[in-house]
């Protein structure tokens, strides 16, 4: 896989991009095509051989939201290429601050969504995410959320 990602936040390049539980559930479905613009940024990101960076969380997430031997043998071989963020002890204190912050300006954000957070922060990626919260979140923290080019 490549290193630097050629997709797009705003008008500036990104170096690292982590996909967000919402993204690979929907990139996953069999039942639609989808045609959301994290999915194809998505797709355009794996097409080019780009970097994509995950955590067992995500993992843990997919595996317990799709059914049957052979989704969770797709989605197990599909992220064994994938480099695997391992969260340290600083991480989760890091993560714990940034939950406290967030919800003292009236934005919640879930524990896990934290973390998923603070490890995007921690390693300087660009997180592509369906979920509404972490906009919010990056309101108050140096979080780098993907928004689609105009």
């Amino acid at each position: 896989m490549g290193q630097i990602l050629r997709l797009q936040v705003g008008a500036l390049p990104f170096v690292n991009l982590f996909v967000d539980t919402s993204v690979w559930s929907l990139a996953f479905r069999r039942d639609a095509a989808p045609d959301a613009a994290e999915v194809i940024a998505l797709r355009q990101a794996l097409e080019s051989g780009d970097t994509i960076v995950t955590t067992g969380v995500i993992l843990q997430e997919l595996l317990q939201g799709f059914s049957g031997p052979r989704a969770r043998k797709d989605i197990i071989d599909r992220f064994g290429t994938l480099p695997l963020l391992i969260p340290d002890r600083q991480d989760h204190i890091d993560d714990a601050e940034l939950r406290i912050k967030c919800r003292q300006s009236d934005v919640q954000l879930g524990t896990i969504d934290a973390l998923l957070a603070q490890l995007c922060i921690h390693h300087a990626l660009t997180l592509l995410t369906t979920d509404k919260d972490f906009p919010q979140a990056a309101s108050h923290c140096p979080l780098r959320v993907w928004k689609p080019s105009r």
